[in-house]
């Protein structure tokens, strides 16, 4: 009777010691120089759709900004940072994380939170300022364009509880929670041009400086927490329920500030106010979309 060789299992290559080489201990999962996992390169239909749902709510704010319709072009806005902040999370819950999700990531903040607030805040009241109006408006969309590129290229050595300057998304609900307070309360963006154009210009420098912003990644919901933090949060959703344009811009307002409170708080108790940790210290990659 014929017999026929076992088929050998392939092996995972190992360095000396015996510990996997350039593998992680789980899997086949390869490691990058410094032992960290690589981030996988495919396309991932999940995170990638509420990527794309956050795009077209940047677009469609720019379409409805060129027809005067503010009002939706700033909660399109609005809808879109809520999305930007859905797709990470669902990458990290699925294990669908990869390179091409968080470069398509930055692209579509790009347009939500650069373009299309610059677009929205010069068509509704910078237009009538001539070249002031239109410097403001680049000089937000070029400011949000360089905090992209530097959260990109600094994000492995920045102390994950903070952000180095104001985020991008936070910058645009400041810029479009400014149009639809104003909106709703009766104001024609033709009454204030000095007005967005100082709010602009400090949405826009304040996403380029090197004061931190609290992120919040720390806070660990699968943990029990006090009562009060579950009573502020119940009563934060109220406040927002009752009159959305009229809570949201102050509520940006005070966070976009914060960051200056916490950088003068911080230097007066001669704390470092650099949040760039040192090359032994790395940020966990998996806060890393």
């Amino acid at each position: 009777m014929a017999t026929f060789p076992r088929r050998r299992k392939p092996s995972v290559p190992k360095a000396k010691g015996g510990k996997l080489s350039r593998f992680s201990k789980i899997g086949r999962q390869r490691l990058d120089a410094d032992g960290n996992p690589m981030r996988r390169r495919g396309i991932y239909l999940l995170p990638n759709a509420f990527t794309t749902a956050a795009l077209f709510c940047g677009f469609y704010a720019i379409v409805m900004a060129m027809n005067q319709r503010f009002e939706h072009a700033g909660w399109a806005i609005f809808i879109a940072m809520i999305l930007d902040g859905l797709d990470g999370r669902i990458a990290r819950l699925t294990n669908t994380q990869s390179e091409f999700g968080a470069q398509y990531d930055s692209l579509a903040d790009m347009v939500s939170f650069g373009a299309a607030p610059a677009l929205v805040i010069y068509e509704w009241s910078l237009r009538g300022l001539g070249k002031f109006g239109w410097l403001a408006a680049f000089v937000y969309c070029a400011a949000a364009a360089l905090r992209l590129a530097r959260f990109n290229t600094n994000i492995e050595v920045v102390d994950k509880r903070f952000f180095q300057g104001l985020p991008s998304p936070a910058a645009a609900a400041m810029v479009a929670g400014f149009v639809l307070m104003m909106t709703d309360l009766g104001f024609s963006g033709t009454e204030l041009p000095w007005i967005s154009w100082c709010i602009a210009l400090f949405a826009g420098l304040t996403m380029v400086t090197n004061v931190p912003f609290y992120s919040f990644k720390d806070v660990n919901f699968r943990k029990s927490v006090p009562f009060i933090v579950v009573f502020l949060i119940a009563l934060a959703l109220a406040l927002v329920s009752i009159d959305p344009p009229k809570v949201l811009m102050p509520l940006f307002v005070i966070y976009g500030l914060s960051g200056y409170a916490v950088y003068a708080w911080r230097l007066a108790k001669g704390k470092p106010v650099n949040i760039v940790q040192s090359a032994d210290e790395p940020v966990d990659p998996s806060e890393r979309r």
